[in-house]
């Protein structure tokens, strides 16, 4: 199939059919310093690594990206089960900062946003350099909520030769229908020019650069979410470009109760495509 749309219903005997094989570890949840250059600061970022994790083995690494008005901190303290995650899947797991609103992007009106050159070049350089990574495309995903899911795809995009597996959770998929939300308007443009700067952001207006060797997609909205209908149309979208995916629509709203559980199975997802 070229692509698939999967409707999940959340019984919470599923969801515990599923927990209960995990084997809870200790995951080692660090805070480290990083620096960007393009920006002139530091950021920190959490790494989650395995408990067996070790100099001599080479891992591959999923980056999370939080929400609007979130931070780096924001994952592992409402869904601290990415520590057992990390563990099941033998996998270390970065929890990035993106400003509070900075929406992933480079901005061209702040110079003191330049998260798309942090997130997709800075930080993966000083992760691999300071942890035991496969250093290639092959051995990384990227995935977040919201803001966050917007911000992966998008850097997904961007930059085919990083990434490998890309996921969005509730993502902001379009940024057009936004211009009074969240400061866009601050960091793509004001009217007149908002519309046409927001387009070269949305996700949705960049279908046409997946190909071949784009990286694997798996992306889900909550039928109560704001964004949902932005996320079906990219779904639509997608299939209509035969671009190979899978959507999921499950019940539910922009809330870290949704988040926690898509989580669970986009980094399955990610597992699956690493193991490949």
């Amino acid at each position: 199939m070229l692509n698939k749309i999967i409707t999940r219903f959340r019984a919470g005997a599923v969801v515990l059919l599923l927990l209960c094989g995990f084997t809870v570890f200790a995951a080692k949840v660090d805070t480290v310093d990083t620096y960007s250059n393009s920006m002139q600061k530091h950021i920190k970022a959490v790494v989650i690594t395995p408990q067996k994790y070790s100099r001599k083995i080479k891992y591959p690494v999923v980056y999370l990206l939080h929400g609007y008005s979130g931070n780096y901190g924001d994952w592992v303290k409402k869904v601290p089960a990415i520590k057992d995650y990390a563990d099941r899947y033998n996998m270390i797991i970065v929890c990035a900062d993106g400003n509070y609103n900075s929406w992933y992007i480079d901005s061209p009106l702040k110079q003191d946003s330049k998260y798309e050159t942090y997130i997709a070049s800075e930080l993966v350089s000083s992760i691999d350099a300071k942890y035991s990574t496969i250093a290639k495309k092959e051995g990384r995903a990227i995935t977040g909520l919201s803001m966050g899911g917007h911000g992966a795809l998008y850097l997904a995009l961007k930059h085919q030769d990083v990434y490998a597996s890309v996921g969005s959770m509730s993502g902001g998929v379009d940024l057009k229908p936004f211009e009074k939300n969240w400061e866009l308007k601050e960091y793509v443009g004001d009217e007149p020019s908002y519309i046409t700067a927001s387009s070269m952001y949305s996700v949705i207006d960049m279908v046409s650069l997946f190909n071949a060797g784009s990286p694997k997609i798996i992306f889900e909205c909550g039928t109560d979410d704001f964004f949902y209908n932005a996320n079906v149309q990219l779904h639509e979208k997608l299939a209509v470009s035969k671009v190979q995916h899978t959507f999921i629509s499950s019940p539910g709203s922009h809330t870290w109760e949704f988040w926690a559980n898509a989580i669970q199975y986009q980094l399955l997802f990610f597992n699956n495509q690493f193991q490949k």
